[in-house]
This record gives C-alpha cells, structure tokens and sequence, in this order.
C-alpha cells in the first residue's frame, strides 16, 4: 500500500493475517522440527513478544547507563541515547542489527514513539500559561527573540556555500525550511533542564524559562512561515490555497471554539471538585485528530498541532492539572524514552565525516551555536549580571535536546538530510545535552545568594526596632497557630512586627512556577479563594494590632523539592530576621496524629541548611489553633486581669538558645505573659576550654536581666545527664502552653548525653525531638530557634 502525503510518498508492507501473539515459548523451544506446522515456529515473529522484548532491552542497557553517569551530573536523556545508539546499525553491523530490528518492529517502535513524542508535547502545552509571554520582562523577552533571529540570519549566508562544493542534493527553499531547526529555541526542553538541575524557580532558571517560551513561540512561528513559503514555492497555486486555508482553520478551531469551551467547562466545575471524565476523553479525541487528521496536510502540523492544541486548555486545575497527573507519568516513563531511544537507533554510521555535505553543515552548527551563546551572554553581560550567571544562562538557551532530536528525525523522513548529517546532529545534540548541565552545575549555584557578610537574626536587632518575620503556610490549619505565636510575640508601636505571609502550593498541571504579590495584584487570586480566605485571616490579626503589625501576603507555586528557593529569596529580598515553618506533623486535640507529610519535612531541613536568616520551626499539639488571646489584642495589652499565658523557655547554651532567649524576652512586654527561664547546667566540675569559657560568658551575659527581670521566673537546675533533663522537662510540659528551645545542631553536652542516639526529627534537635516523639503523651507545643548559619567571612 502507498500514500502520498503531498510531498513525499511512503511504501507500508503488511502481512496477511498479522502475527500478534504467540503462543508462548514453551511451544518455541519444545517445538516438533519434523512436523510442518511448527518446525518454522518463532516466537520473535510476532509482534507483541518481540515488542516486549526490546522494550526490555532498551530500558536495561539505558539503566545500566545511567547507574553509572548520573553520579556525574549527566541526565537521563543521554543514557536513552546511548541505549539507542548501541543498538543502531553504527554499533551492532548491519547484519545483527537487522535480525534485532526487523523492518515490522522498526514500525512498530516508530508509531509508539512518534505518538509519545507528540503526546508529549501536548502535555508541555497543557502545563503551558501562554500568557506568561505577556508577563516575562523586556530582558528576557529581548533574549528569547535574539536567540533565534541572530543564528538565524547569521546562517543565511552560509546557503551559497553548497553550490561551491557542488552539493545539488535540496534545493535553496529546502534549505529554507531546513535551516531554523539549527536555530530554534525548545520551551520544552528547557524547562526540563531548569527541572532535572531544580533551579526552576531560581532567579536564573525564571529568566531562561520565560525567555525559552518567547523563543519557541517566535520558532514555531518561523517553522509555520517556512513551511507555507515551500508550499507557496514549490507546490501548485491549488494546493498550496488548500494547505494554508486548513492550517488557519486549525487554529480557528483551536482558539476560538476549543479554548472557550474548555475555559467554560473549567467555569463550571465546583472548586475543589475534579473535571468530569468525559471532558478529558474528548480532549483526548481532539488531541488524536490533530496527530492523524493533520498529518494528511502536511507532516509539520503532526509535531505543531499537539503542542497548540495543549496551549488551548486552561492550565493548572482542575483540567490541566487533572490531564497532566493523569498521563504524565505514562508518558514521560515509557513512551518518550522510547520515542529517543527509536531516534538514536536510526544512526546507520558513526564515520560520517565522508560527505562534502558535513562541512557544510559543520558550518552551519557551529555557527548557530556560536552566535545564540554570545547573543545570549553579551547582552546579560553589559546589564551587570555576574559572568557566572550569564555563562550559565547563555549556555542553558543553548542547550539541546528532544525538539532538536524529533526535528531532525522528520527532516531524514522527507529525504531533505541525508544519514550522515542526522549522524553528525545526534552527537550535537548527544555532546550539548550532557555538557549543558554539568556546566552550568560548575557555574550556578542558586544557593550561594543566601549566603551573606552580616548577621540577620533577632539578636542583631537594635531595641525597640521592627522584628521582620517571614511565616510560612501549607494548609489552613497553619493559620491559627502561627497567628497565635505572632500575637504571644507581643507586636506593639514601640516594638513593631513585620509579617511577610508566604502560602506554599505545590506546583500541578504547570511547566512554570508563580510567585504572587498579592499587595502589587490584590484582584489576582490565582489559587482560587484558597488563598484569600488567609489572606482574611491576616488582615484580621492586623487589624487587631493596628499600627503594631504590618502583614504582607505572598503566593508560591512550585515544585515541593524546589520550595525551599521561595522561602529564601522572600526571606533575603525582605531581610528578614527570623523565619517560622510548620512542623511536618500535625496532631488532634486529643494527641492522636492529624497527619505526616515527609516533603514538608525535607522542605524544612534544606530551609535550616540555607536560609539566609534564623529560622523557627513550630511543633503544634493541637493547642494553638485556637484563639489563645482576645481578639482585640491592641487594646488589652496593658490589662492585668487578663488569664495569662504561660510560656517556657529550656536554656542550655549557645548560639541558638541565646537566639531563642532574645525572641522571648520580646514576650514579656505583654502582662498577660507568663515566661519561665529553665537553665540546666551540668553539674561535673570538669575544667571548662577556653572556648567554652568563652560560649559561657556569653551566655551570663543574655541571661543577666533575665535574673533581675521580675516579669520572668528564672530557675536553675543542674543535671547530670540526659535521662535527668528530660524527667525535668516532662514534670513542667503540662504547666505550660508553649515551650521554646535552641535546636543545637550537632552540639553535645553532659545536659543532653544519651539523648541523641535516640532522636527521630533531627531538624528539631535533641529537645524539640522530645515533644515531636510519639510516645509523648502531652499537648505543649514547642517552638524549636535556630540561628542563622550562612554567614561567610570577609
């Protein structure tokens, strides 16, 4: 059978009835040579078994692989390349190769793969917000462009070289069409990039993410004009009317009957409450016509229309995020590895520098590649960004990867590259895929900005100044206890409290994370009324402390392991003093456990690990969610009849219980606050070093108004080991509502000896992992200081 798609014609052979499934290989090997009937039996001749065995085979060799390098830094996606390459013709000889890979298994991984690819991109659409062009700044808008204008215009000229070295085998118009594949910008495959190296949400990885999505739009837009400039060219009058007429008719449909009625159905659905599925089985119709029915236009439209179509449903939920949670993992795990693999394996030489053809398309690479590097770092450059940094962006818009890959591989398709140019752009895009991220890993590190000369933390805060907090939300359980620690702080007009509130989404059916003001952008709830109903909350509290407490409300949506960046840069952009997170456990009132979530968890270990302030992690029992104080706080803070609130403080030394200290002297201020001061000294009369000695006078000397404070009850213990501190501690937790302890990271002391071994939250230190423990029983909570640490010196 043949078709004729337009432009090129393809020859399929099917055999008569097909050999799917066979009957297994206990009939293979126990097979009869001398009866007829099965003496020529093979199970590799049918198509299922033989599917799955290279499937098989493709995923070994490619783990094998990628046990070895990702040590290295080197992706996933060069693994796959290599698997593939193994099996091609280049490795194996062509006689293996073709017993391996039969011509009706060729065209059975090629339609899988093809439609994983396409798939793919469809779903790189779905995560897409097309409006973030709109919102991307002039820097990054001017990058985007630049860096596919300039290599391509600087490409042209290379065009009259072919017919020096008396290359006739395409025309100059196929040469037209063939050129911005060198010089396009993949959206998709930088976001990957920015999301395999997690600098997705760094300052850096949000200039080349919204520069990449102005690129590969400006790309697509070149890829479409070539294509109609070929048909307009080479095809007659007819045809050509007829191509572009259906290509405008796609995106008529797409933008203006398919994007309403999707962003109506999205209308329509209850907040919180799933699409129905027979919205996304015809959006999977829709998305099965583009890559059949458009193929029949022309071939082009088959890579385009998904990815179009995709940009045309509303991202994020509850249809985007539903599509992408509902196949992603399919795709991205199956079928895209063998759609790269199934790429690499079409490689029949690794000799390919045997063509005049290669020079000139040597030419045409390096140049390409030369020119979108220094359009891309000069500029950044002369605007004062570090050479580091603008090294690292440069090298990021210039990396490669499966856009490049699957371009190319349409290109040898339609006979306009021959097997030896595909051979030489597969190790381009073999050689910039691995060099990209081991190169920029040397170059960025979004971590070493939090690192700063000066201290911030409470202690460095002059008296009577303003305390600015960053406090961290997850769920709305989180709102009542970290208010209620605010207001125990004692905000008041001598001593002012800044609070920048950051709520923390995870990011879902989106390629781009969001950062929102929500004081620049107050009628922008993108989180739907999730985010306002704390927002309401906040506002309250600081109407109730009015001229004492200045609340400022944020919304981050991103990727759990990357939101560790939001809280850092809010935190160092606003030169915050003190961090406080949640616990990643919550409990009822009755001390049963609520819930446990283990990325909050780790969330809150790389925050310890990097914030560029001190930070404070709450445990809550369940106690503070309610309303501890009156809710007309600025008005009561000079009543004495008021129930008070009794609060502890277990004060060992060091840097962060002299932390701790310094933020609950801030409490006593307030009448209603009952502070209790525990300090536990060992009793050994071992002789003290020099730097003990030293830590010691330190700590006499935060503790000295503590003693003659008479609104703080001082009491001072001597223990001589851990089972004693904590036979202590568990006597007075039912006296108290809030206890507040040092972390003490990794500081071992005759008051805690014994205790570590058995700790359970590490990020919670020797104490705070005694009332985090589940065996116990109290409903005190605690709030565990850590002072900052990324400090470097001068």
């Amino acid at each position: 059978m043949s078709t004729d798609t337009g432009d090129y014609e393809t020859r399929v052979c099917f055999t008569m009835p097909p050999k799917t499934q066979s009957s297994g290989l206990e009939r293979d090997i126990f097979r009869n040579k001398t009866d007829e009937a099965t003496a020529n039996y093979s199970w590799y001749d049918f198509s299922l078994p033989r599917l799955e065995l290279h499937v098989a085979l493709m995923f070994a060799v490619t783990q094998i692989f990628h046990f070895s390098l990702k040590r290295y830094g080197v992706p996933l996606f060069t693994s796959q390349l290599i698997a593939g390459l193994i099996f091609s013709e280049a490795i194996l000889g062509e006689e293996i190769s073709t017993k391996l890979m039969t011509k009706d298994s060729i065209q059975v991984l090629g339609a899988i793969g093809t439609f994983g690819y396409s798939f793919f991109l469809f779903l790189i659409g779905v995560k897409t917000d097309p409006a973030m062009i709109t919102r991307a700044s002039k820097r990054a808008s001017f990058v985007g462009v630049l860096s596919v204008l300039a290599p391509l215009l600087c490409i042209l000229p290379i065009i009259p070289l072919s017919q020096f070295e008396g290359i006739d085998k395409i025309s100059e118009v196929d040469t037209l069409f063939i050129l911005p594949c060198y010089a396009l910008t993949a959206f998709p495959v930088i976001t990957v990039l920015l999301s395999d190296m997690k600098i997705l949400n760094s300052e850096l990885g949000r200039i080349c993410h919204s520069s990449a999505l102005t690129g590969d739009i400006f790309s697509m837009f070149i890829l479409v004009a070539s294509g109609m400039l070929k048909y307009l060219l080479l095809i007659d009058k007819a045809n050509s009317l007829i191509f572009i007429g259906s290509a405008i008719a796609f995106f008529a449909i797409v933008l203006l009957v398919l994007r309403p009625a999707m962003s109506m159905v999205v209308r329509y659905t209850p907040e919180g409450k799933p699409v129905s599925q027979t919205f996304v089985y015809l959006i999977i119709i829709a998305f099965l016509a583009c890559v059949s029915l458009i193929n029949r236009w022309h071939r082009v439209f088959s890579l385009l229309a998904p990815y179009v179509l995709g940009l045309a449903v509303p991202h994020g939920p509850p249809l985007g995020s539903h599509l992408v949670d509902k196949f992603d993992s399919m795709i991205q795990n199956l079928f895209v590895p063998l759609f790269v693999t199934g790429c690499a394996m079409r490689v029949k030489s690794i000799n390919i520098f045997k063509d005049s053809l290669i020079m000139v398309n040597s030419a045409i690479a390096i140049v390409a590649l030369l020119v979108k590097f220094l359009v891309c770092f000069l500029p950044q450059l002369y605007s004062k960004m570090p050479m580091k940094d603008a090294l690292a962006l440069a090298l990021i818009m210039c990396s490669k990867g499966i856009v490049e890959l699957a371009a190319f591989a349409f290109l040898i398709d339609v006979k306009l590259i021959d097997q030896n140019v595909f051979g030489f752009m597969f190790f381009v895009i073999t050689f910039m895929a691995s060099f990209v991220p081991l190169a920029v890993k040397c170059l960025y590190d979004p971590s070493r900005k939090y690192a700063g000369y000066n201290k911030r933390n409470v202690m460095g805060l002059r008296p009577n100044s303003e305390l600015p907090i960053v406090a961290v939300i997850h769920v709305p359980d989180n709102v009542g206890s970290i208010i209620n620690l605010l207001d125990v702080s004692c905000p008041t007009k001598d001593n002012p409290m800044t609070v920048d509130v950051l709520h923390l989404i995870k990011l879902s059916g989106q390629a781009a994370p969001i950062f929102i003001s929500h004081q620049k952008k107050r009628n922008l709830i993108s989180c739907n009324s999730y985010s306002q109903n704390l927002i309401i909350s906040f506002n309250k509290f600081q109407g109730n402390n009015w001229g004492a407490v200045s609340v400022n409300f944020y919304t981050a949506v991103s990727p759990p392991n990357l939101m560790h960046d939001d809280i850092c840069t809010l935190a160092l952009d606003k030169l915050a003093s003190l961090v406080i997170l949640p616990f990643h456990r919550r409990w009822y009132m009755n001390g049963s456990i609520e819930s446990n979530c283990n990325h909050i968890r780790t969330l809150n270990a790389r925050v310890l690990e990097k914030a560029p302030c001190s930070v404070g992690i709450l445990v809550d029992r369940g106690n503070m969610r309610r309303a501890m104080m009156p809710s007309d706080s600025s008005s009561s803070h000079d009543h004495d009849d008021l129930p008070s609130y009794n609060v502890a403080l277990v004060f060992l030394g060091g840097n962060d219980d002299r932390e701790a200290l310094t933020f609950a002297k801030r409490m006593v201020q307030d009448t209603r606050i009952s502070l209790t001061v525990l300090h536990l000294t060992a009793n050994d009369n071992n002789q003290p070093s020099a730097n003990k000695h030293w830590d010691d006078m330190r700590d006499s000397e935060v503790l000295r108004d503590v003693k003659t404070n008479g609104y703080i009850n001082y009491m001072h213990k001597e223990v001589a080991d851990g089972h004693e501190t904590t036979m202590i501690i568990r006597s007075m937790v039912n006296n108290f509502k809030l206890i507040i302890v040092g972390r003490r990271d990794k500081l071992e002391s005759q008051q805690t000896s014994g205790l570590i071994g058995w700790s359970e939250f590490p990020e919670l230190g020797v104490l705070g992992d005694l009332f985090a423990s589940v065996d116990y029983s109290g409903r005190c909570s605690v709030l565990v200081v850590q002072q900052q640490e990324t400090v470097v010196g001068i």
